[in-house]
């Protein structure tokens, strides 16, 4: 068999399909009751920072980098990350992470949040947000609720509600003008 290498490119609108039948399968019906799949619903992922990886023109993976609000601080939540069961444990959704990661400090994004397991995201960079510091919309653990800041000191101002942002609006970096509002 010949060796196929993992190619990283940015989401399109086109890769949508495909995205959503490896959800499916990897997470089931279930998925859309979670808080995490409520946060984005109706707000469009930032294309430029969600990425989807291939074999060959297999899709073996993808991720998702959704624009929130942390109180009046903007942020990103990355999710959901999908690598595709039979592609599993070869490093593809630690690679679609750090290139998400890559391009949100590239295009000046201070903070992300994301729920899951701190024994696989903590050797990424994320750490348990102190608790009573963010309020997650939906029940969440709050150990799961875990923070990666992409500039020092990011997670400071941010407090209160972790809400979505308005839809169609994108997060201004800076958090001035052009920014999304509740």
């Amino acid at each position: 068999m010949a060796d196929l290498s993992l190619i990283l490119s940015p989401q399109t609108p086109a890769d949508l399909a495909a995205i959503e039948r490896l959800d499916e399968r990897a997470f089931g019906p279930g998925r859309f009751a979670r808080s995490a799949y409520r946060l984005r619903e109706g707000v469009e992922p930032d294309y430029a920072l969600s990425f989807v990886a291939r074999v060959g023109t297999l899709l073996v993976g993808a991720n998702r980098m959704t624009p929130i609000r942390c109180g009046d601080h903007p942020a990103l939540l990355l999710g959901p990350l999908t690598v595709d069961p039979a592609f599993r444990s070869g490093g593809i959704g630690e690679a679609l992470v750090l290139k998400s990661l890559e391009a949100a400090r590239a295009a000046g994004h201070a903070l992300v949040l994301l729920v899951g397991d701190e024994t696989y995201y903590g050797r990424m960079g994320f750490a348990p947000t102190p608790k009573g510091k963010l309020e997650f919309i939906g029940p969440v653990d709050p150990e799961r609720l875990l923070y990666c800041e992409l500039v020092e000191g990011a997670l400071a101002g941010a407090r209160g509600k972790v809400r979505r942002a308005r839809r169609g609006s994108l997060t201004c970096p800076t958090g001035e003008a052009g920014a999304a509002q509740p």
